[in-house]
Parts: structure tokens; sequence; C-alpha cells
């Protein structure tokens, strides 16, 4: 039976729960163990996903008031607020070990985290596309990329959460608005504590986990440290991930959304919620062209250049005048695009892209 590496690295500062599972990503090669990564944070955090835009999706003013670093990850899914109430797993294979369209990937290591939900009393339930469900409610969500040679999949056991603090951190339209928010979570999230009246020990779940891995993975879980070489890779992570470039590279090139530039020239901004998560795009027009276009949101995508490249494709493509105008032909040039870079998406088609168009069109 090939192993697995655990490296365990406890309780560590926020930079470094989220810096260990990158370094062992970074240096990976095809042949390497697969690596099984668990931390929780000391300090609490705010960790946002690839592909969002920070000042769209946090309120940072709070943030910094607050104390609360903002970092983004190398994979996809949203803002989440995180601390030492949750132990996160990070599943880093050599994508030759590891299923290769990304619902397989949920589907295939969300096996033994339901085990462990279950072993602990806990009736877990995957609900596509990759959130972890209890009695209807989510008691947790994962995420998944392709970093180098690797093939990650992340998520938490959700001891505890602070929802108040959650809805604080999050961009929302109004105050109102924020209570809904928190409400919402309240009645539609869950947690290790809340379902057993108290949290398990650490120690314990470890070891569930361990065997549930072992079960349904077919690997044989080994501690480890790590390598010489993930070790040199930790220090080029953690500075990648405090660069205020990488930081808040999203969603900078165009800004000011909603503004006439001149006759025919507009900076508009459309957003949907599609079944895979939100879309916005960012779109610069002229005269019924889309000049420029800018994609940002919760969702996952293989490639993680993917939704880029995707957006360079359909520069220079005409917009339909409103919802009645010939919408279908640009869904179709949105799905030959999409089929044509061989994009991985789960939950959002080109009919959720022409949704977002549609949504940000301008209108007099």
């Amino acid at each position: 039976m090939k192993r697995i590496r655990v490296i365990d690295a406890g309780f560590v500062t926020p930079l470094e729960s989220m810096a260990i599972f990158h370094a062992v990503a970074e240096v990976m090669e095809p042949d390497d163990d697969p690596v099984v990564t668990l931390v929780n944070p000391t300090q609490p955090f705010v960790s946002v996903g690839l592909h969002q835009d920070i000042d769209l999706e946090v309120d940072t003013a709070y943030c910094e008031l607050h104390g609360l670093p903002v970092i983004r990850r190398d994979v996809g899914g949203g803002a989440v607020y995180l601390n030492r109430d949750q132990m996160f797993f990070h599943f880093v294979y050599p994508y030759t070990m590891a299923p290769a369209r990304v619902e397989a990937i949920y589907s295939h290591f969300m096996a033994p985290v339901l085990a462990t939900y279950q072993a602990l009393g806990v009736p877990a339930v995957f609900r596509p596309v990759n959130d972890i469900h209890v009695n209807g409610r989510k008691i947790g969500g994962t995420g998944s990329a392709r970093i180098n040679n690797a093939t990650v999949m992340v998520g938490s056991f959700m001891f505890d959460f602070d929802m108040d603090t959650m809805a604080k951190c999050l961009k929302v339209s109004s105050e109102k608005f924020r209570d809904k928010l928190r409400q919402g979570m309240q009645d539609y999230m869950t947690t290790l504590t809340r379902e057993l009246g108290q949290p398990p020990e650490r120690g314990r779940v470890k070891m569930i986990f361990m065997n549930a891995i072992e079960e349904h993975l077919g690997v044989k879980p080994e501690e480890s440290e790590l390598t010489t070489a993930e070790k040199e890779a930790l220090v080029e992570v953690r500075a990648l991930l405090l660069d205020p470039e990488w930081v808040h590279q999203k969603g900078r090139r165009l800004v000011n959304t909603g503004v006439k530039i001149s006759a025919g020239t507009y900076l508009v901004e459309g957003v949907h919620k599609a079944k895979g998560g939100l879309i916005r795009a960012r779109m610069l027009t002229r005269d019924n062209v889309l000049e420029d276009v800018e994609f940002s949101g919760d969702f996952t995508v293989f490639p993680a250049d993917g939704i880029e490249r995707l957006a360079e494709r359909l520069r220079g493509a005409t917009l339909p005048v409103s919802a009645e105008g010939d919408a279908a032909k640009l869904q179709r040039h949105i799905a030959d695009e999409m089929n044509a870079l061989g994009l991985d998406i789960p939950g959002v088609g080109a009919e959720d892209f022409l949704a977002a168009f549609m949504h940000g069109l301008h209108r007099e």
C-alpha cells in the first residue's frame, strides 16, 4: 500500500496555515508520495479565493480595524472567516494519482471526510458541487486547484464557527442585508459543537480521519515533516502570500464600474449567481462591442488561468442590445471558447457567463 505523508503542523500563524500546503504543492513531483497537511490557525483571519476581487467581497476597513489579515489562496471559492476552532486539511496529490475532473476530485477526497463526521455521530452527506451538509445545514465547504504537478483539495472540520464575525467581514450593500446574512448563517450552517453539544478532542478527530483515509483512499498514513525542498519553498510562498500585488491582484484593471466614459463607451459590472458560484463580469463596452472584460467570483476553474484566457478570447465580441437581442449567438460563442480552452468549471456554463453579461448591459 502506498503511503501518504501526514504533516500535522498543529496550531500555527494564519500565514503559516496557508503557506504550508502551497509549499508542498509547489515542489511536488509526479512520482512523489501524496501528502495531507493538518493545521489550526492560532489567530483569526480572512481567506479569499483565487478569482475574487477583495474590494468587492471583503469589508477591508473592518478587517484592518480588528487586525484581521486578508490572505489570498491559490484555490477557488469564496471569502471566509477562519480561526482556531477549525482544523484544516489539505490533500496534496501528484496529479497523476488524482481524478482528472473537478467533480470527481471532490467526491473522491470527500469520502474520508464524510466517514470521519459520521464516526463522530454527525450524519454528514456530500452536497454537490463541493459542500458538506448535516440535516440540511452546511457544516463545511471544500475547494480544489491544480498547482504545478499537484492536485489540491482543501477543507476543514468545523469544531465551532463565529457567524457574527463572518457576517461583519464581508462587504454587503447595507446593515439590513448584513443582519439577513447573519440570520441566514444561523439558520443554514452548523458545527460539531452544535451537533454534539460540545466539541470533540482534536486528537480524536485526527485519529478517526487517518483511519478513514486509509480505508477510503487506500493509502497508509505516516507522520512526516517538511522536506528540505518544501522548507525552501515555504520561504518563497510566505513572501508571495504577503505581497500586495498577489493579495490585490484581481479586479485592478477595471475600476469605477457603471460609469459612462464617453458617448457609446461604458464601464459596467454584471453579476450572476450560478449553481457553481457567483460570477462578476466587469466590462468595458464601446458601441456595444466588448472591448475589455474581467471575471471574478467564488467559482472553481481548472486550469487556474483558464478564466483569464476565456476573458481574452471574448474581447471583441458583440453584445446583445437587450435581453431580447441575439443572446443565443453570444452564448454559443462563449460555449465554443470554453470548449476550445478545455475549461472545467463545475456548476457554471456558457449560459451563466451570458447572464452576467446581460445583467451588466448599459441601457438608456
